[in-house]
């Protein structure tokens, strides 16, 4: 398997190059040069794994058809290492729920629960495996690691916890300062390891975001300094994410003639363009439905082909926060296939249009009525009134909570559910992680795992920086000499 850059590069690398670089060098994002694709009897035989051995072995099959250089027992090691009820607190990994709504009438809605990890967030399903393949890596090649990330609220924590005490990495990571939950702030800043470093951003997301690219876009610089990413941007973080698309199906479906739908909460895209990695291997998706707050940069391409990023004075403070990003790094790949991966027109779009004029638009290129028809998105929008108004009918009805972001997927799901086609909702965090909102919506604070009892009172660490480029390079210089 080898794996090319979506804006050209001529080169053609192995998994663990790319695993340990990020970006391409031209400033592209890596993907296969083909997705192996899943005939009816290997996702006949994919269904029986995940049945009888559990998701660990579900995700080393999936893994093993995009990763030929590590050996495949270690590879099947790392998984078992990683997919475990002890990391995790249920032997599903990754369970399903019904759940009952006024408005979804006869139509199946699930929950597919993503965050059972360390951190209480879907972050943490890619994030453990990265944080192992990326210790078992460096070894094998005697090396470090500076990782260097971005997050709007759950990354940050998910790569620090995953990351913290790996031999050979350090973790740099920026956050938008004042623009996460104290819940986030605190499992980030009260992380007081030695490689561990959090520094806050003064500006929005998508300046911390942009960072990150600039300081991995100076090759000089990234390779003297051995700069990785974490972010979805890493193919290896993404890849992981496939695996519980295949998990979610299962469990929803009886046999592999039916379809699923799944609903993403989505932000920079990148776990929604996991769903369209796994619907470009075969696995039977009728739709993957885009689901935006009020910061709807992707909601208003599906809906119009423009694709035009916000400014920071037009990027809303909303109460599902790690949503608050209008430029969504991911999106240049599914771009990339939706224009039949043509890599010079994906260069002129994300480099030059966007870096001119800050958007594109191909609503009249008759490609862009494939990202319904041939790819299935679709996609919707929520608002703080309706998240309130969504925790609290799912409360009536079943007795469970939601947090804001899995609320905004809910609300955009069920009036595009389909009749005898299960519509899989994306849970991405537990609810304690955004209490404010719970209490304005339920009056009450959700509950709180015991390992997280006090965390708001506990010692911080984290640096405010400008948004500098030449500052945070200084920050990382500092502490690797």
């Amino acid at each position: 398997m080898r794996y090319l850059s979506t804006r050209g590069h001529p080169d053609r690398k192995r998994f663990c190059e790319i695993l340990l670089e990020g970006l391409a060098p031209d400033g592209g994002l890596y993907l296969p040069e083909t997705y192996p694709q899943i005939s009816p009897a290997q996702l006949g035989n994919l269904r029986q794994v995940f049945k009888t051995q559990g998701y660990a072995a579900l995700a080393y099959e999936v893994l093993s058809l995009y990763i030929d250089d590590i050996p495949s027992s270690d590879l099947r090691a790392l998984c078992q290492k990683t997919y475990t009820e002890a990391v995790f607190g249920t032997p599903e990994i990754v369970p399903i729920k019904p759940i009952q709504t006024k408005a979804a009438m006869g139509a199946q809605v699930y929950l597919e629960a993503l965050s059972n990890g360390p951190t209480l967030a879907f972050k943490d399903m890619a994030m453990q495996l990265l944080g192992n393949l990326f210790e078992y890596e460096l070894t094998r090649r005697n090396e470090e690691l500076n990782i260097l990330g971005a997050t709007s609220g759950d990354t940050g924590s998910a790569a620090e916890y995953a990351m913290r005490g790996k031999k050979g990495v350090r973790v740099f990571m920026t956050s938008p300062e004042g623009r996460m939950s104290p819940f986030q702030q605190a499992q980030m800043f009260s992380l007081l390891d030695a490689n561990i470093h959090n520094i806050a951003i003064q500006g929005v997301f998508d300046d911390c975001q942009d960072i990150v690219k600039a300081v991995s876009n100076d090759l000089e610089f990234k390779r003297k300094y051995k700069i990785g990413t974490v972010n979805s941007i890493n193919w290896a973080r993404l890849l992981a994410q496939v695996v519980y698309y295949f998990a979610g199906y299962f469990q929803a479906t009886q046999d592999n003639t039916q379809k699923v739908s799944f609903s993403v909460p989505s932000g920079n895209f990148g776990n929604v363009c996991a769903g369209h990695v796994a619907r470009m291997m075969g696995l039977p998706i009728a739709h993957l439905v885009v689901a935006t707050n009020e910061n709807d940069v992707l909601d208003e391409f599906f809906k119009t082909g423009v694709y035009r990023v916000r400014g920071t004075a037009d990027t809303h403070e909303t109460s599902s926060p790690s949503m608050d990003i209008s430029k969504a790094s991911n999106f240049e790949r599914f771009v990339f296939d939706l224009l039949q991966r043509d890599a010079a027109r994906v260069k002129n779009l994300f480099h030059d249009q966007l870096n001119q004029t800050g958007q594109f638009n191909l609503g009249q290129d008759p490609l862009f009525a494939k990202a319904k028809s041939q790819f299935g998105f679709l996609s919707g929008k929520s608002t703080h009134a309706d998240r309130l108004k969504t925790i609290q009918e799912v409360f009536a009805t079943n007795q469970i909570m939601i947090d804001t972001h899995t609320a905004d997927g809910l609300k955009v799901a069920v009036p595009l559910a389909q009749d005898h086609v299960p519509m899989l909702v994306l849970e991405t965090a537990l609810p304690i992680k955004f209490a404010a909102t719970l209490v304005e919506a339920l009056g009450r604070e959700p509950n709180r795992p015991a390992k997280f009892e006090g965390i708001e009172a506990l010692p911080k660490r984290v640096t405010l920086m400008p948004k500098s480029v030449d500052a945070v390079k200084a920050f990382i210089v500092q502490h690797c000499d």
